[in-house]
């Protein structure tokens, strides 16, 4: 499934660097069947994870979080294990978010949105699009780029191994090569520029 979701009337999801590793981190600790109580702040002061959930409620294939909306591509495992992640990691991540910024109110516009990824074409697709997702929008500047994070290191091997937790094999398998795939997605992501340039300019033809 491809989920996604944005902050009420687009307002940011990460006010710091900080934030975003709080978000990063809950997303590891969060995906478990098992009940986990309150999360440690030492444990938010460090850049990585240092545990593993035993059992897991989605695989996550990718993902992006923008300063603010995020996009993850995830395998249900269990019954209801997305609502029952997402639920968890928004309810978590807003409660920490309203109490240090002294915030008040729904943090994410709603419910979040989840399509079907029913094809082997649209999961390689999405996973480009998702991994290379700010330059997708163009996210360029340091403000911005400090508050981005998606899995293409991962997929290069250049992140840690102790915060490498998506399940790449299901994409990266069908490549001969990491060089394969980086040109791919970079090609994947020029298709997809272009097509939305399209659908705009058509826009503006009907409206005119």
């Amino acid at each position: 499934y491809h989920i996604f979701n944005r902050g009420n009337n687009k307002r940011p999801i990460f006010i710091n660097r900080f934030d975003l590793n709080r978000f990063l981190l809950s997303m590891q600790e969060f995906n478990t069947k098992e009940p986990i109580g309150s999360l440690y702040l030492r444990a938010f002061e460090k850049e990585t994870a240092e545990t593993t959930p035993k059992s897991q409620l989605v695989e996550l294939v990718c993902y992006c979080l923008n300063p603010n909306h995020y996009h993850f591509l995830v395998k249900q495992l269990v019954k209801d294990g997305i609502p029952k992640f997402l639920h968890r990691l928004g309810t978590g991540y807003t409660r920490y978010l309203n109490d240090k910024h002294k915030f008040s109110g729904s943090l994410f516009q709603g419910r979040f949105k989840a399509i079907h990824v029913d094809s082997n074409e649209y999961l390689l697709h999405l996973s480009a699009y998702i991994n290379l997702n700010p330059e997708a929008h163009k996210l360029r500047g340091s403000a911005s780029q400090l508050l981005c994070k998606t899995s293409w290191n991962e997929y290069l091997g250049k992140e840690p191994t102790n915060n490498s937790f998506c399940n790449k094999d299901v994409v990266l398998s069908q490549f001969k090569s990491l060089g394969e795939y980086k040109n791919f997605a970079k090609s994947a992501l020029l298709i997809t520029e272009e097509r939305k340039e399209m659908e705009k300019s058509l826009e503006l033809l009907l409206r005119g």
